[in-house]
């Protein structure tokens, strides 16, 4: 294993505190989702969550379309974070990812949705903790 970046994030106040990271370019408040009695005034670890994973994986289906040699007209993804509470008290996330992978056939962009979710980093890094669905313009493909 190589170590291709690394980065420091300090959070202090949980969820109605403050994230910034050690270069500076990250520092923003946090805030409790207004749905659970926050402000709407600052973003929170779901909506933070989901930008980086969505990020990471579209990223991961330019990658291996790049490394297959597939040309592609566009991408983008919206991912959807749920944050589930259980009966024992524990809590866990939800997420849903739709693609729109333009310029190629829907079995191509499958395959290339399936490919990214083997090489996504936060892919691996939630395989079997999460529920998870990704899909190509609203139909699953896993």
């Amino acid at each position: 294993m190589k170590v291709l970046y690394s980065t420091k994030v300090t959070a202090s106040g949980g969820r109605n505190g403050q994230v910034k990271s050690d270069d500076g370019i990250l520092d923003m408040p946090l805030s409790t989702p207004r749905s659970l009695g926050g402000s709407k005034t600052a973003s929170n670890p779901e909506q933070l969550f989901a930008a980086g994973y969505g990020a990471c994986f579209e990223n991961a289906v330019l990658h291996i379309a790049q490394l297959k040699k597939v040309k592609l007209e566009g991408t983008s993804i919206s991912v959807q974070v749920d944050l589930q509470s259980y009966d024992d008290g524990h809590f866990n996330v939800g997420v849903a990812m739709d693609l729109d992978i333009q310029g190629v056939e829907p079995i191509v962009a499958q395959q290339l949705i399936v490919a990214a979710h083997k090489v996504c980093p936060y892919s691996n890094a939630t395989r079997g903790n999460i529920d998870l669905t990704i899909s190509l313009r609203g139909e699953r493909v896993i």
